[in-house]
């Protein structure tokens, strides 16, 4: 069914707005800044955005406002919208440029186009391939030199292509697939909570297809949306919502809007008109599982409380379903590997 959306509608929040990832996903980018500014700025950048380091190394696991936040300054300051992660500086205002550009194709396949140029013209690190056929339309990272793969920067550029497009239909468009170009790391599962789609690694090259060959004409954006989503940048294409994803991050967002504390597996089931051994299944093949997703949303929830400082810790381990605070302390440490404090004192 072809979909034709005008106005970009506003999804009411969902459990994405808490989704965190590891200190060793974002530790790339951290690796890439270290590129750009000079070792005193970058604490600065990260004391701005409440994060800590300890050896050199980030300490906890990162909030999608402190992403925001740490991209928003750096991107700036730095004077570098992809903030180190490519061997040449994106200069100020080419995200503006990109936008402009993209907005103005006739198709979303040719949305893509106009993107893969775009970048052709700015990257030396890599060439931006389209790939097309009647009812997918893809693009790849192709290597122009045998440097190795910044997984970050790889992530970044992918699902910058899925939020431009996304932010032009108006809808989110599906994803069939993404690859990276690196083995899988420690880290894989971070990746559920940015891409609707199954990710796999040790790719030839890094790629996304796109499922366009239902999709809608592109809607007009005006140049207040435009400065918007400029404004707002990355929040509004680095992490994803539940509606066209993964079984696990439908799992995820049922608990967040439900009685989580009391729900089971068969009542996850139930809401998504699957068996209960189906749902087993293909969370399964996602390499999670009910009760690790309902734990991994247990924890997000104590660190926005943690970092907002409203709640006292005693609070917080009832509201996460613990009968002691030192059985919320120890879960909380299998989690995250620090103890709940850390997290309240990491709170700006």
């Amino acid at each position: 069914m072809t979909r034709i959306a005008f106005t970009m509608q506003i999804p009411p929040p969902d459990s994405s707005s808490l989704a965190t990832v590891s200190p060793q996903f974002a530790g790339d980018w951290l690796h890439a800044l270290r590129k750009c500014s000079e070792e005193g700025q970058l604490a600065t950048f990260l004391q701005r955005a409440g994060l800590h380091l300890a050896e050199g190394q980030l300490t906890h696991r990162v909030t999608l406002d402190q992403i925001v936040r740490l991209y928003q300054i750096a991107a700036v300051e730095t004077g570098d919208e992809m903030t180190g992660l490519w061997s040449r500086p994106v200069r100020p205002r080419a995200l503006q440029h990109l936008l402009t550009t993209v907005r103005e194709a006739s198709t979303l396949p040719a949305a893509l186009h106009r993107f893969s140029t775009f970048w052709n013209l700015l990257l030396d690190d890599y060439r931006v391939d389209l790939t097309e056929d009647t009812t997918s339309t893809g693009l790849q990272l192709v290597p122009q030199g045998s440097q190795p793969a910044q997984r970050f920067g790889h992530m970044l550029i992918l699902k910058l292509a899925h939020g431009l497009l996304s932010w032009l239909a108006g809808y989110e468009v599906p994803v069939r697939a993404v690859q990276f170009a690196f083995e899988r790391p420690a880290f894989a599962q971070d990746y559920a909570v940015i891409f609707p789609a199954p990710v796999s690694f040790g790719a030839q090259w890094s790629a996304i297809d796109f499922d366009t060959g239902s999709a809608g004409l592109p809607g007009h954006r005006s140049n207040a949306e435009l400065n918007d989503f400029l404004a707002r940048a990355p929040r509004d294409w680095i992490f994803t919502g539940f509606r066209e994803h993964t079984q696990s991050l439908k799992v995820r967002e049922f608990l967040y809007r439900s009685s989580w504390e009391n729900c089971h597996l068969a009542d996850a089931a139930r809401a998504l008109s699957v068996t209960p051994r189906t749902l087993m299944r293909r969370l399964d093949a996602e390499d999670t599982s009910f009760q690790a997703i309902k734990d991994g949303l247990r924890r997000d929830l104590a660190i926005r409380d943690l970092q907002s400082g409203l709640k006292s810790i005693e609070e917080i381990s009832q509201d996460t379903g613990f009968s002691s605070t030192a059985n919320f302390h120890r879960a909380f440490r299998r989690w995250t590997g620090a103890p709940p404090s850390a997290y309240r004192s990491a709170a700006i």
